[in-house]
């Protein structure tokens, strides 16, 4: 009775401190109650460990690199323009005929896997009114492009209105700046 009782108690401290080490451990290591499993359970998750560890390494390096990429890529300026609008139209402007053309040669020279036309106004009209104009000024940019070869199933038109001024002010510069479609392109 005496042995079974010190059995019980050895038993308890022993489980108590497993889980007193497992729980301050950075790893936890499996248990089992023969001594020589132990050595190769707690081995192998060790090395299943070091394996996480690395791969967890190697993850924050590649998000690390990607992100300098990204920053490396904001730097350098993109080859496509945006163009501008006359107030009130979605009209193709002549200027912006000549940036649709170069803008459809990169688009048909470089491989993107999506091309989405913002359209988007100045301030003046009422927010209802600005997307509508938005969207015309989207959809001209796009059949314009594929009149000039660009493939119409990669791009995706979207109207900002007024929404996202390019320039904040209130002023006629300001609104000129604004009444744009922006090109975001997915290489």
């Amino acid at each position: 009775m005496k042995n079974d009782m010190t059995r019980k108690t050895l038993v308890v401290v022993l489980i108590l401190s497993v889980l007193v080490f497992a729980g301050c451990a950075s790893k936890k290591s499996v248990v089992t109650g023969d001594t020589g499993k132990d050595q190769g359970v707690t081995a192998e998750t060790d090395q299943r460990g070091a394996q996480e560890d690395q791969a967890r390494a190697d993850a924050e390096k590649e998000a690390l690199n990607q992100s300098v990429d990204l920053e490396k890529m904001a730097q350098v300026k993109s080859p496509v323009s945006d163009i501008n609008f006359d107030f009130d139209s979605s009209a193709i402007r002549p200027d912006a005929r000549a940036i649709l053309e170069r803008n459809a040669d990169y688009f048909t020279k470089n491989r993107a896997s999506a091309i989405v036309i913002e359209g988007h106004c100045d301030e003046q009209g009422t927010a209802e009114y600005n997307m509508a104009l938005g969207e015309r000024r989207a959809q001209e940019t796009k059949k314009y492009l594929v009149n000039l070869g660009v493939n119409e199933s990669l791009m995706k038109t979207v109207s900002f209105g007024e929404e996202n001024p390019l320039d904040p002010a209130s002023t006629e510069e300001a609104w000129a700046k604004n009444r744009r479609a922006h090109f975001v392109v997915n290489p």
